[in-house]
Formats: structure tokens, C-alpha cells, sequence
């Protein structure tokens, strides 16, 4: 049997800002890392050698991995600016949907990077396979598992 635990409304706000912003604290190390690994790539001896799909994949990583750090770091800017004033619900409500963004943004820049690579050493078949098959599997964790949670939560609900 679950202890119920009973919090104001101004309590559970303060908590969901903290466990908010914490995620963000894991994520945007590795948004960051592949941010300038990516800026760095084009200024290598090797990039001139790519061809034009595969550039087309390298810029779409390289936009959505500036979209997803823009989108991940405009959590703590918001809460920055707006601390001070008792809207942390309106900041955590913003927050996760921001952070929806910046994660989907972060697979698309994932996806699109393993693209670039893949296609540059093995070809197009198997850069668009490896990209296909990545992005299944980054969406099922990502968003499926918890779609499959909402959904059974729905589902025993109603019962």
C-alpha cells in the first residue's frame, strides 16, 4: 500500500522546479559536448570529402542540436529571470514543455549526426538503415514507454 503524501501546492511546485531543473543538469552536458564537437567538424581535413547528403545530414544535426540547447537552457533562464516572483508553476508547466522539445530536438541531432557518419564510411544504404533503426529506438524509450505508461494508466482508470 502506497503512503499518501500530502503537500501543499506551493511544496510540490518548489519539488517539480528541483527534479526539473536536475534533469536538465544531466541532459545538457551531452547537448553541449555534441554542440561543439559539431562546430568543430567542418574545420577538419576530412569534412571537405562528404558529400551533399551527407552535409545536408551533418547541418540538420548541427540546427537541431543549437535547437535543443536552446530549447533545454530556456528552463533556467526562465526560472533566472522569474525567481523571484510565485509563479513556479507556470515555470515547471513551460519547463517540461520546453524540455519535450529539447529532448525531441536532441534525437533529431542524434539521429541525423549518426546519419552524417554512418553514410560517410559505409554508404547511404547503411547510414539511412543505421539512422531508421536508431530513431526507433530512441523514440520507443524516449517517448513510447512512457505513451505505454499513460495509456495503461488511462486504461485502469476507467476500470
Amino acid at each position: 500500500m502506497e503512503e499518501e503524501v500530502t503537500e501543499s501546492p506551493k511544496q510540490r511546485h518548489d519539488r517539480e522546479l528541483i527534479e526539473l531543473l536536475n534533469e536538465l543538469r544531466v541532459a545538457l552536458p551531452g547537448v553541449q559536448v555534441l554542440f561543439a564537437f559539431l562546430l568543430a567538424v567542418p574545420f577538419t581535413a576530412r569534412f571537405g570529402k562528404v558529400d551533399h547528403f551527407e552535409k545536408i545530414a551533418f547541418f540538420v544535426a548541427l540546427v537541431a542540436t543549437t535547437m535543443s540547447s536552446a530549447l533545454l537552457i530556456a528552463t533556467p533562464s526562465f526560472h533566472r529571470l522569474r525567481f523571484r516572483v510565485e509563479d513556479k508553476d507556470k515555470i515547471v508547466t513551460l519547463g517540461n514543455r520546453l524540455s519535450i522539445a529539447g529532448f525531441f530536438a536532441l534525437a533529431v541531432a542524434m539521429i541525423a549526426a549518426t546519419l552524417t557518419v554512418a553514410s560517410f564510411l559505409y554508404g547511404k544504404v547503411v547510414g539511412i538503415a543505421t539512422a531508421a533503426s536508431l530513431a526507433v529506438f530512441i523514440f520507443a524509450l524516449w517517448y513510447g514507454l512512457a505513451l505505454q505508461a499513460y495509456v495503461r494508466e488511462r486504461a485502469r482508470r476507467s476500470r
